[in-house]
């Protein structure tokens, strides 16, 4: 076993674990920034490749207080103010800093930073390096300042599989070494779940291959709290046809809010207007709307023979096409794809989720040297997140995680790591070709899905998952889907259990799998549990059966893991009305 000792560990190193790495050392904490894939090159990020809100006020007169007043609007009435101030406010310091750091923010002639308006923006805040690199260029600026930061210790290719709590006070983790199966644990005086979010968990999805929900399992079982776990996000106009190669399936967006390209039904007609959107030939209408109205439309057998609908910018000449996309439009050539001559379909896909872990302003989970960062965290979109809010969200949640929890570790003194703690999560670990002892090791006798399944494919069941995941717990829902999907994913962590944790040995990628799976099963049945407790539409969140949105129903959900291994979800208090 490989035994580490840190001050804090950021488990997760995608834009928002690379920032709270750097500003946790600068607090002169010794950090260890460790992802399963590697440093920098996983998570959201890295794949994003549009633009950045931050009311910087470079194009005309902008306000931080305005961009929390368009946040708050896109929320539906359940964000966490004190969260989304924190998020408005801070985005500009941290966009300045990047700045500094020389991330290439496009700017004019004149000097000043572009800004665009985005979909629910009502002033143009939203920078960018170009169209389709923002993310990349972001992460490559943070691997640079993670790298010139003392400090900081890299680790690539470590699975962190459960935290390890002492008397309810964070003491480390433990995981495995990618590389050779090679268990490892590690002693923190604060830990910083920086983990993304779950995307991965549906058929259709923009997500990297680690964004499985497993951060909020780990959440959950050291003691935090959930929120707002019904609200996926599902990108409205997702790529479906003609394929695609190389090019992002989300891309689209920047296209259609800078040229205004039109969505249009298989009969050609605009529908947007029929739905509560105001399209009106610019991208304007918030991301739930669209994805609803698409939906509705394939449901009414208006759909595409794809299945979506067409993205239609034939009303462009190919002049203004180049002014402002360049070298794109050749590589959509490269694809066979020539924009002023056919439309291309799009569909809804699951991009990003509201939810997440519970946190106060400091991004303290309430589990003592618990933290949270970036898509990790709940409740600063609520019901719906404003356009461009995402890297903000994982720069701003990132530096103030990671600067807490240096001063965290700073005054806990000694670490609270015990071999007595850690030895059930070592167990679990060294207990290849064997059952994992889940639930106290109990087992219900016949039990739905509780069959001994060992040697059962992992893909198998990570795709019927996906499967049920995207019919009844995607962009339109039912009591009655929800309620058997909630039946299903309760049969499959069953199954799970049962199945043997593959063995160790070099690259032992099928035993990061069953983690993997593991993890986001208990994330899907958290979405699934909240979702057939809200009774109402609203924002991401769309009822059949409950199609209005009831007042009553403004405020959130919290998920807890009972003693019993039991998933448990209540109501909260109303959230406070804007001041």
């Amino acid at each position: 076993m490989i035994e580490i000792e840190t001050d804090v560990l950021v488990v997760g190193a995608g834009g928002a674990g690379m920032y709270a790495g750097v500003a946790a050392a600068r607090e002169g904490a010794r950090v260890l920034l460790a992802d399963k894939s590697m440093v920098g090159r996983g998570g959201a990020t890295i794949m994003a490749q549009m633009t950045v809100a931050a009311a910087l006020g470079e194009q005309g007169p902008d306000d931080w207080t305005r961009h929390l007043a368009d946040t708050l609007e896109a929320g539906r009435g359940l964000v966490d103010e004190r969260l989304a101030a924190l998020l408005c406010e801070g985005a500009v310091e941290r966009i300045r800093e990047l700045d500094e750091w020389k991330v290439g923010w496009a700017r004019d002639a004149d000097g000043r930073m572009r800004q665009v308006t985005a979909p629910g923006h009502g002033a143009p805040r939203c920078v960018y390096v170009d169209f389709l690199n923002t993310g990349p260029a972001v992460a490559q600026c943070l691997r640079r300042q993670s790298a010139r930061t003392p400090g900081i210790t890299k680790a690539s290719g470590l699975s962190v599989t459960d935290l390890v709590t002492n008397d309810g006070v964070i003491a480390g983790a433990v995981g495995f070494r990618l590389e050779d199966g090679a268990a490892v644990a590690v002693a923190a005086r604060a830990v910083v779940l920086a983990t993304g979010g779950l995307t991965r968990l549906y058929r259709r999805n923009s997500a990297s291959a680690n964004m499985t929900g497993e951060g909020y399992a780990l959440a959950l079982r050291a003691g935090a709290e959930l929120i707002d776990m019904e609200f996926p996000q599902f990108f409205p106009i997702g790529h479906l046809a003609p394929r695609l190669v190389g090019m992002d399936p989300i891309m689209w967006d920047p296209f259609r809010y800078k040229l205004g390209g039109r969505l249009l039904n298989a009969a050609g007609e605009e529908f947007v207007h029929r739905y509560g959107g105001e399209d009106e030939g610019r991208y304007v209408t918030t991301r739930d709307v669209i994805s609803y109205a698409i939906t509705k439309e394939v449901e009414a057998g208006r759909a595409t023979e794809g299945g979506g609908v067409y993205l239609s910018f034939e009303h462009l000449g190919e002049g203004e096409l180049r002014e402002a996309f360049g070298p794109v439009v050749d590589r959509l050539a490269a694809n066979g794809i020539d924009l002023t001559r056919r439309p291309i379909e799009v569909s809804p896909i699951a991009h990003y989720h509201m939810g997440g872990v519970r946190v106060d302003a400091e991004m303290s989970t309430g589990v003592p040297g618990l933290y949270a960062a970036g898509e990790a965290v709940g409740g600063a979109s609520g019901a719906n997140r404003l356009s461009g809010n995402a890297i903000p969200e994982a720069l701003v949640f990132g530096e103030t995680a990671g600067r807490h929890a240096a001063r965290s570790a700073g005054k806990a003194g000694r670490s609270a790591w015990s071999q007595e703690a850690a030895r059930p999560h070592l167990g679990r670990l060294a207990a290849n070709g064997g059952r994992r002892e889940a639930s106290g090791g109990r087992r219900t006798a016949g039990a739905a899905g509780s069959r001994p399944v060992a040697g059962a494919a992992l893909g198998e069941l990570r795709a019927e998952l996906a499967d049920l995941m995207w019919e009844d717990v995607g962009v339109l829902r039912t009591g009655a889907g929800l309620a058997s999907a909630l039946d299903r994913i309760r049969a499959l962590r069953l199954r799970l259990e049962v199945t043997p944790v593959p063995g160790e040995g070099p690259y032992p990628l099928a035993r990061q799998d069953w983690f993997d799976l593991r993890g986001g099963l208990m994330a899907a049945e958290s979405i699934a549990l909240a979702a057939l407790r809200r009774t109402e539409s609203r924002g991401a969140h769309q009822r059949e059966d409950y199609p209005d949105t009831d007042p009553g129903q403004a405020r959130s959900q919290r998920v807890r893991l009972d003693p019993d291994g039991r998933l448990a979800c209540e109501w909260m208090p109303p959230c406070p009305s804007p001041g």
